[in-house]
Parts: C-alpha cells; structure tokens; sequence
C-alpha cells in the first residue's frame, strides 16, 4: 500500500512539473514576438496600459519593479511612442491605491495629468487586460512591464481577441527579488491557462463603458 501511494505521489508531481513547463513554454512562444525593449524599433501606439505593483517593499524600501515600469511609460510617452497612459492596478483599501499611486509618480515623471486615465479594479493581470477592452475601449495598445510579466499579459490579451504588443521596462536580473517572481509566475502562467481555457474567468468587476477619447488609428 506505502509503494503505491509512493508511485502515486511521484507521478501526480511529475504531472504536474510536465504541466508547469509546457504552459510555460507555451506563454513564452505566444508572446515572444510581440515583446519590444527598444523605444526606436517598437511601434507608435496611442495607448499604454500599465500594469499596476506596490511602490514600496517590507521596510519601506522601493520597488524597483515599480520605479521601471514608471520610467518606461515616461520614455514612450516622451519619445512620441505612446499618447496616452492608462494605468490599472489594486484599490483594494483606501490606505492601499496602486492606480492613484503610480498616476502621482507619472504626473512626477513628465507625462500631462490629461494624459492619464485610472482603473481602480485591476485586482489581476487578467482583470487589468479584459477590462481594458471592455471598459477602456482598447483594441490595440501597448502593455508595460518587466518581461516575465509581459509574456503572461500578452497571451491573456491575446486571447481576449486585443491587438497588443509589450514594451520591456529594466528588470533585476540575477537578484532574489527576481528569483522569487519567476518561481511565482510559474504557477501565475498556469492559472492564467486555466482561465483562458477551462475556467473562461471573468473580472471581478466591469462597471461602465468610460472609453478613452483617443481614435484607435490616430497617429
């Protein structure tokens, strides 16, 4: 009986490491193509969607990851490759307000208040991508992160039938901090493919139609 459960035990792992690596690789495929780290070779769009974090880490201390995705909204919008920032991210308490939070630090960074639009309920990724199309009136745009966040927010736009491309902001390659969110995309990517495929999970919020008054094929 002790070596069955053993056997059980060990296949159901391997099953599930099989599972992580293919749909990790699969995300990675989908997106590769798309993702830009160059300002001068990626397309002018009219609209970037911000992926909302914390400013700060334990301590007090700053979230680099936060402080990039910052700095990269600001050099699109001032090298002309971007007209507009909209900016999703959890509100989750008054005390807690990443959209308002990132729109003071933007405003800080030289992008005009009137070029900046909020969405208070993107609580994840998922709800961040489908709520721009829905509620944001986005079709094409381009989405702002670090890579490993990109590759997911791609695929998830992607399937959400939206025509988006990714711009890479600076990372922390070869640091803990980067080692603890790639172990935990892997299982973000695995959730994500589930909610794409199985689940077909919806926002936790919509809430009116607030389009964005800039035209899709403006240049």
């Amino acid at each position: 009986m002790l070596k069955k459960i053993k056997y059980t035990i060990f296949i159901t792992v391997l099953l599930s490491v099989v599972v992580t690596l293919f749909v990790d690789f699969y995300i990675q495929n989908v997106a590769e193509k798309y993702i830009y780290s160059s300002v001068s070779k990626i397309p002018k769009t009219n609209v970037a969607l911000l992926l909302g974090t914390a400013k700060f880490i334990k301590k007090g201390k700053i979230n680099y990851f936060y402080k990039y995705r910052i700095d990269a909204a600001a050099i699109l919008y001032k090298s002309g490759k971007i007209k507009a920032v909209l900016v999703s991210g959890d509100n989750a308490t008054r005390y807690y307000n990443e959209p308002r939070r990132m729109y003071k630090d933007l405003v800080k960074a030289g992008i005009p208040k009137d070029k900046i639009y909020l969405d208070f309920a993107g609580f994840r990724t998922l709800d961040s991508i489908k709520r721009a199309t829905a509620i944001f009136g986005l079709k094409r745009y381009v989405i702002i992160s670090q890579r490993f966040h990109l590759e997911r927010a791609i695929f998830l736009a992607k399937a959400n039938g939206a025509d988006a491309i990714g711009f890479e902001a600076k990372s922390l390659d070869n640091t803990v901090a980067s080692a603890k969110m790639r172990a935990r995309e892997y299982l973000a990517r695995v959730k994500a493919f589930l909610d794409v495929y199985i689940l077909h999970t919806t926002p936790k919020f919509f809430g009116k139609f607030e389009k964005i008054p800039i035209k899709e094929n403006e240049n």
